[in-house]
This record gives structure tokens, C-alpha cells and sequence, in this order.
């Protein structure tokens, strides 16, 4: 964009092109995307839509750059909604393994782009990944470290490393949800499976039956 702010035609034509940069993102590798099919699904011209974005990439990068607030306030809130000391930790487990496997599904193509990049040595995707899952990973390191105060964790167990498995965990399981069920197991069964590693590694507890 030329740097002026888009008015309410504008912004509602950018919202257009994201969202069929979504739609096509369903069918299509993110690698094979055009602007020229952007630019069609969405009622208008390739020239609109260099208006917005240089490229069908940096259409991309907004869609995941939008997609850090929703992330950050899902996968965060079941573990800031208490429940570590007062024998309720493995139901914030539960929530937790909820939380992570349906934001997963919701937003799988995309989560599925970001992944990739970032693998790939993609800086901008690694960074809008780690801004994703930081405040997650702060929240978690700071339940291990709680319990390693009550005596729950071995004093030595550093609470990062310990948060930074554990969220590695949720999110490849999440991200690979629907190949582990093709397998035969169903969504129930991976959520109790990942509550109960995530409610050992936080409690060094045996999970409750």
C-alpha cells in the first residue's frame, strides 16, 4: 500500500481478500497461490489487490499476524482460570488439551502455513509462531514453577524446559489431529492422552482415572 489508511470501502475490500486467500488456502498449497485467483474469488482486479499486498505471501503473513490475538487468548485462558491448587489441575488439563486441538481445527490451513514456514528457516513466520504460543508458554512455566515451590516438581526440573515440552507437544499433536485419528483412535481419546502427560509433567502426579 501507498501508506494512506483505507477507508470503509477499503477495509472492507482488504477483509475480502483475506478472506479468499483463506478459502483457497483450504484447497491450495500456499506455495501455488495466485494473486490472479485471489484477486478473482474475491470480485476484483489483480491491480486492487497490489493495492493492499505486494504479494499472495504477504497476504499470508496478514492472516496470521490477525490470528496471534485469538491464539494468545484461547490457548492461554484455561491456564489463568485457576485450579492448580485446589485438586482441580487436571481439569485445566483437560481445558488445555480442549483448547489447543480446537484452535488447531479451526484454524488448521493456516496453523499448517505457519508451521511450515517457521520449519523452513522463514523468519517472519517464526516470530508470529513464537508471539502465538509465548504467553502460553510464560503461563505454563509458571504453574511447573509453582509446583516445584509446593514440592510437586524435583527442584532441579527447570520450569522453561519443562513448559517449552510440554507446549511442543499440544501443539505437533494438535497439528496432526486428524492423521493420528485416521489411525483409529478418536478426539476424545487424544485429548484425555494429552491431558494426562500435560497434568504429570506440571503435578508429577499419576493422572486421576
Amino acid at each position: 500500500m501507498d501508506g494512506r489508511v483505507p477507508g470503509r470501502r477499503g477495509l472492507a475490500t482488504r477483509a475480502r481478500l483475506l478472506e479468499q486467500t483463506l478459502d483457497l488456502l483450504q484447497t491450495t498449497s500456499y506455495r501455488d497461490l495466485k494473486v490472479v485467483d485471489i484477486a478473482r474469488g474475491a470480485g476484483t482486479s489483480p491491480a486492487t489487490f497490489y493495492q493492499y499486498f505486494p504479494d499472495a505471501e504477504a497476504a499470508l503473513l496478514a492472516l496470521a499476524d490477525e490470528l496471534v490475538g485469538e491464539g494468545r487468548e484461547r490457548l492461554t485462558r484455561p491456564v489463568l482460570e485457576g485450579g492448580w491448587t485446589d485438586g482441580g489441575a487436571y481439569a485445566a488439563c483437560e481445558r488445555i488439551a480442549e483448547a489447543f486441538l480446537s484452535f488447531w481445527a479451526d484454524h488448521g490451513s493456516l496453523m499448517a502455513v505457519i508451521d511450515l514456514a517457521a520449519l523452513e528457516g522463514d523468519a517472519r513466520f517464526r516470530e508470529i509462531r513464537t508471539q502465538l504460543l509465548n504467553r502460553f508458554t510464560e503461563a505454563i512455566a509458571a504453574v511447573a514453577l509453582g509446583q516445584q515451590a509446593d514440592g510437586h516438581l524435583p527442584a532441579d526440573l527447570d520450569p522453561v524446559a519443562t513448559a517449552a515440552v510440554l507446549v511442543a507437544m499440544l501443539a505437533h499433536v494438535s497439528g496432526h489431529q486428524y492423521g493420528i485419528e485416521a489411525y483409529g483412535t478418536s478426539t476424545a481419546e487424544l485429548r484425555r492422552a494429552m491431558a494426562r502427560l500435560l497434568y504429570s509433567g506440571l503435578t508429577g502426579a499419576k493422572p486421576p482415572t
